[in-house]
């Protein structure tokens, strides 16, 4: 979409039917609203129309490090090894701002390339924070219900419910590993006992 004054948006729609939906939305508001960092999306603001929610965001030129490196043939960007050690820098530098130097300590929960944008510069930006947790610096950890994607979330959070900013720095080592192999973690499979990458680079013979 495009606001009056020229400025080219996204909008993100959820459902005020659905629980996790208006879960969901609350929680976005709540956490982004708060932070400002050059590699997190911006929000712009938010809209309640009927039963849908909306939230308006930056529009990001070249959509998500998924499609870049995942998708179909026109949808791929040729990405050298200077842009790909930007896009992790990226990446790291706005975990760090969330993990030690904002306001709020929050665990985002759900890292993973498709919630990694990339702007016109091939700019790297974390997205949806619909599931991130504040990380109450009292606590050395979270015990909390299992929200995130598999093959992305830690194995202590995913097997015991155990939260800390360590979870996201592993979800950002498999999306890393990503990156340089240009092969998805979850759709890999260079041989039928392999369902991860991860299995593949743990268990190959380089």
């Amino acid at each position: 979409g495009i606001l009056s004054d020229g400025t080219i948006i996204a909008v993100k729609q959820l459902s005020s039917k659905s629980k996790q939906g208006n879960r969901e939305f609350l929680n976005e508001i709540g956490m982004i609203s708060a932070l400002q960092h050059p590699n997190l999306v911006k929000l712009y603001g938010c809209c309640i129309e009927g039963n849908q929610l909306l939230l308006v965001y930056e529009y990001l030129e070249n959509n998500s490090l998924a499609r870049a490196i995942f998708g179909q043939d026109e949808q791929l960007i040729q990405l050298d090894w200077a842009t790909r050690k930007k896009i992790c820098l990226g990446i790291a530098r706005g975990l760090a701002y969330l993990h030690e130097e904002s306001r709020l300590k929050i665990v985002h929960r759900d890292i993973k390339a498709t919630n990694v944008l990339l702007d016109k510069e091939l700019n790297a930006k974390i997205s949806d924070f619909g599931l991130a947790k504040l990380d109450e610096e009292e606590n050395t950890h979270i015990s909390t219900r299992i929200a995130g994607t598999i093959g992305y979330m830690a194995p202590e959070y995913a097997m015991r419910g155990y939260l800390t900013d360590k979870a996201d720095v592993y979800s950002f080592g498999v999306v890393t590993l990503e990156i340089v192999s240009g092969k998805s973690n979850t759709n890999y499979r260079p041989k039928e006992e392999f369902v991860y990458l991860l299995d593949w680079v743990m268990y190959s013979n380089f």
